[in-house]
């Protein structure tokens, strides 16, 4: 049976309603991302101020802010290995508005030291693009006898439980990267843990004599002379301190150790809205004035995809299980 459509207005009025139903995005011409942002965009970072993360996000958000055409307002969420943030981040509202740094902390580590989490690590966001990678450094206190890892290793084998290694508390990279180390050279070191940046104070007085940390919270002073580089922990040289060598080439093969930082949203954000904030923080990463001061502060620039992005996770996921195991660290 063939039903004849109404004469016209009638049969334009039916036409539009129908295109409305099967359609609405194109007959209302709702696209989320046409007006965004419409307000300052809130970026959490579930990190305390001053930390490695924290500041290269603040580098990076200066950048992406104008490049959206909004503030871009930091939110410091520090507390419980970035739990705290990253829960605040995955249930909010998912119009773009609010976006998470991501971090190895929330992502990698605290999934697999904490019992319960009100977020999953990676199905509770939608994964934008890393922006930086974060070398982890060993360094030492400059006025011992060492000039590279062999030398720490030889000693530590002369000598076990002499050496002092310092890290910044239970849990944090630069113990896990730390314990790591010292597995995978076969040495006995005495780990000591103190609070946060402590621990670099501890190696520059010679309290304790080296540790691994992140990049940008080192390199201020390696170059004022209060530590000594002696290599980093990439699968390769890194191109902001391409002198040093890789902890791998340096005498404990396949060591690999580094943090990263990244750009998330709550899950459900709309693709056009990702898209756009995708396409901002690729031209942020890519502005020669802001590469330069995030390299200044030991990050190493870069954006990929999103499930680039999930991917690294992923193997992060399974090199830092094995230093969580090995440091025996109990679900809380």
């Amino acid at each position: 049976m063939i039903l004849a459509m109404p004469p016209s207005p009638l049969r334009a009025i039916v036409i539009v309603v129908v295109a409305s139903v099967l359609h609405p995005l194109t007959a209302t011409g709702a696209d989320p991302a046409a007006g965004y942002p419409s307000r300052p965009v809130r970026l959490i970072i579930a990190n305390t101020t001053g930390t490695s993360v924290d500041t290269l996000s603040r580098v990076m958000a200066s950048k992406l802010g104008e490049e959206l055409g909004q503030q871009i307002v930091s939110d410091n969420r520090g507390g419980a290995g970035g739990t705290i943030g990253a829960e605040i981040a995955a249930h909010a509202l998912p119009d773009g508005h609010t976006l998470l740094i991501s971090s190895t902390g929330m992502q990698v580590i605290a999934p697999q030291i904490y019992k319960k989490l009100a977020y999953h690590p990676t199905d509770s966001f939608a994964a934008i693009s890393l922006f930086a990678i974060t070398q982890n450094i060993m360094v030492i206190n400059p006025g011992l006898p060492f000039r590279s890892v062999k030398d720490i290793v030889a000693n530590a084998r002369a000598d076990p439980g002499k050496l002092r290694m310092a890290n910044a508390g239970s849990g944090f990279q630069s113990h896990l990267a730390g314990v790591l180390f010292t597995h995978m050279a076969g040495i006995d070191v005495l780990h000591v843990p103190y609070k946060g940046g402590a621990s670099l104070i501890a190696v520059i007085s010679n309290e304790s004599q080296f540790t691994i940390a992140p990049g940008p919270a080192v390199m201020g002073h390696v170059r004022g002379g209060r530590l000594r580089a002696l290599a980093t922990g990439g699968n390769k040289r890194s191109p902001v301190t391409p002198e040093l060598p890789t902890i791998a080439e340096s005498g404990v093969p396949g060591y690999v150790s580094t943090g990263w930082s990244g750009l998330m949203a709550p899950k459900k954000t709309p693709r056009t809205i990702l898209d756009k904030i995708h396409g901002a923080l690729a031209r942020t990463v890519n502005d020669p004035a802001t590469k330069k001061l995030m390299e200044a502060q030991g990050g190493e620039p870069l954006t990929g995809t999103g499930a680039e992005f999930l991917k690294l996770i992923n193997e992060e996921y399974k090199r830092f299980g094995q230093a969580i195991k090995l440091a025996n660290l109990k679900v809380e």
